[in-house]
């Protein structure tokens, strides 16, 4: 979720849904502070963009807050692109790129997945 607010996100999140926060931090590669609050197997994740120039920060002067993208685990990111790729969905990242908590992560371009920006997270050791 793209928020304006962080701190007022997580204090929605977690008084409204009860869903504990669990991890925090800034991702200065891709430019936004990230949160992650637990939700049953898996988590929600607010992005609060650094700055206007930044993708989140693009994606919020176009369309407002709200829904960003949608986050899939594999346990092989890269077999999945290999996959992914071949089944001719369009790639944004052919290659991983770091994300949260050390995650390697790429994304998927939405004219080839319905509309939603899509991304692949292979979660780092223990997460």
């Amino acid at each position: 979720m793209a928020v304006e607010d962080i701190d007022a996100a997580i204090d929605l999140y977690e008084k409204s849904f009860e869903m504990p926060l669990v991890h925090r931090e800034t991702v200065t590669e891709q430019g936004v502070e990230a949160v992650l609050l637990d939700v049953g197997d898996g988590h929600v994740e607010l992005l609060a963009p650094l700055g206007a120039d930044t993708p989140v920060g693009k994606f919020m002067a176009k369309n407002g807050a709200g829904l960003h993208h949608v986050a899939y685990a594999v346990d092989d990111i890269d077999a999945a692109l290999e996959g992914i790729a071949a089944a001719g969905i369009k790639l944004i990242d052919t290659e991983p790129r770091i994300g949260i908590r050390e995650s390697r992560v790429a994304f998927l371009h939405p004219r080839s997945t319905g509309g939603v920006l899509t991304e692949i997270v292979e979660p780092a050791g223990g997460h």
